[in-house]
């Protein structure tokens, strides 16, 4: 089974950790970018608040060169 992690505000993400995830926490839409960027490639599921999710959603650039499934939470 691949890595989960979950990328957002703290209070959103921190919980997911419980369930074995890796909580990377951004507090904005730069962080979300830079996170997202340096995704290492063992990670195969994102799970991203709607925050986060709408910080992505103008960014191309793929972690590794590919682009890990991802979930949006629900607001």
């Amino acid at each position: 089974m691949g890595t989960v992690a979950a990328i957002g505000e703290r209070a959103r993400v921190a919980g997911l950790a419980l369930a074995g995830a890796v909580v990377l926490i951004a507090d904005g839409p730069d962080d979300v970018r830079r996170i997202w960027r340096s995704l290492p490639d063992s990670i195969d599921l994102v799970i991203l608040t709607p925050t986060a999710a709408e910080a992505l959603e103008s960014d191309s650039a793929a972690p590794g060169g590919r682009r890990p499934l991802t979930a949006v939470m629900p607001p």
